[in-house]
């Protein structure tokens, strides 16, 4: 399997000997445009993986605590006020766009896992599509360097 992507490398390479320098350099910025957009989805990933488990551990801590708990909960980074806890066997989960469902602590924990898998799956895609655009982009500026030594050397 290793031999067919060295094959479509030397493939790739020999197309891109065919290009014009300024058709090299477009290819460049186009990979290398796709390649920081995919760095940024990545990173997007990332946080919501992030956010998602502090969610499955706040469900976790809250499952353990007993109805009418004080406690306190944060409105923002750094704002928080006092609450009672009346229903620690339910909680509203947010699937997005302003829409919130009650769920069991149980149900509410396997969404944020489901989340979290799915969230890891896309990663992973996302990170083997990012390589292979790196690739081509490395590629497409070897040939232009190649190109352009060429150039210089013949004027």
């Amino acid at each position: 399997m290793a031999n067919q992507g060295g094959g479509a490398a030397a493939m790739r390479a020999a197309e891109m000997e065919k290009m014009s320098v300024e058709q090299l350099k477009m290819l460049k910025e186009q990979t290398d445009g796709e390649v920081n957009l995919l760095q940024d989805g990545l990173n997007n990933i990332r946080t919501a993986t992030s956010r998602l488990d502090l969610a499955a551990t706040s469900l976790n801590q809250l499952s353990l605590r007993p109805q009418g708990k004080q406690m306190l909960v944060p409105l923002t980074a750094s704002l928080y006020v006092p609450a009672t806890l009346d229903d620690a066997r339910n909680v509203l989960v947010d699937v997005g766009t302003g829409y919130f469902i009650e769920k069991t602590m149980d149900e509410g924990k396997d969404y944020c896992q489901r989340k979290i898998n799915l969230l890891k799956s896309n990663y992973d895609q996302l990170l083997e599509i990012a390589s292979k655009k790196k690739v081509i982009a490395d590629e497409a500026g070897v040939v232009l360097q190649s190109k352009l030594k060429q150039m210089a050397s013949t004027s």
